[in-house]
């Protein structure tokens, strides 16, 4: 198999047969993030691509679902996503999903003519990096996109009937903007039709452009009592059905819930630990995360 740089894949991707279609960001710009500060964006050569199928066929035929590597894969033209959705489909006959990493920016050089057919394809399954859906934090982020870009494009998905799942981050805001953050970020995500929404909770890493902006004292990152509060306002003005999974090693306290089924009790929960635990602990917990992967 053709792996080059970092390889991530979202954790419940872990039953995807992974395979490489892209490496690098094609933004690089989120001011959070230094997962691929030293990677220029590459698509995977065909003849690389095909290779690899033809080694997952030899070890694993039946796979059903295949995940593409790549911080967004997505970033290609609707021609080269078909030919690489019809060629796994060459190569695995049972595979009835391909999922992959992508960017609201990816969407909006397709039109929805071209997204169903790509769901016809098999292209179903985009992991979004939202993280946010208040104008003010994507622009303090750095994401290159508002929350009209996410309401227009995601809009595009639903119409095509393609599954896709959100990400928020609590802390992303900054100290004393959580609650704006969650009420509005709640706000257009239940506007939407996520599948899921996966929480992270910011942590600033050395490298990246918050974490060089708090040290000039230009951000202040929020503590963790106000992130659990931020994603207790989150879940309780989220009005939308759907599964939330808080329980990336981010979160100094991992909860999931069916919204909104769970909603006062996973509200309660965190309570619970504001109420019992102090903020000091908790603070150490962030300062020895060195990194996002599960431990």
């Amino acid at each position: 198999m053709h792996f080059t740089g970092r390889t991530w894949r979202p954790h419940y991707e872990a039953h995807s047969v992974i395979i490489q279609a892209s490496s690098g960001c094609t933004w690089g710009k989120c001011r959070f993030c230094n997962l691929y500060r030293d990677e220029c964006f590459r698509m995977s050569p065909m003849d690389e691509f095909e290779e690899d199928l033809a080694e997952i066929k030899r070890c694993q035929p039946n796979a059903r679902r295949i995940f593409w590597t790549g911080a967004n894969p997505f970033a290609m033209s609707y021609e080269n996503l078909k030919l690489r959705a019809l060629t796994v489909r060459d190569y695995l006959i049972k595979c009835r999903t391909m999922a992959m990493f992508a960017s609201i920016r990816d969407i909006m050089d397709k039109d929805v003519r071209q997204l169903k057919k790509l769901r016809a394809m098999g292209i179903n399954g985009l992991s979004i990096g939202t993280e946010s859906g208040d104008d003010d934090t994507l622009a303090l982020a750095g994401k290159g996109y508002t929350a009209k870009d996410i309401a227009e494009q995601c809009r595009k998905l639903d119409e095509a009937g393609i599954e896709y799942y959100f990400v928020y981050m609590t802390g992303l805001a900054g100290r004393g903007n959580g609650y704006r953050n969650a009420v509005n970020s709640a706000k257009l995500f239940g506007s939407l039709n996520p599948y899921f929404i996966s929480v992270d909770s910011l942590t600033l890493f050395p490298g990246t452009g918050l974490y060089r902006m708090a040290q000039e004292g230009r951000f202040f990152p929020a503590g963790e009592k106000e992130r659990m509060e931020e994603l207790q306002v989150f879940i309780q003005k989220l009005q939308l059905r759907t599964h939330l999974f808080a329980d990336s090693v981010s979160n100094f306290y991992p909860v999931t819930a069916y919204l909104p089924k769970e909603r006062e009790s996973v509200i309660s929960e965190l309570q619970y630990i504001m109420d019992t635990v102090n903020e000091e602990e908790m603070a150490e917990y962030r300062r020895n995360l060195k990194s996002l992967e599960r431990l």
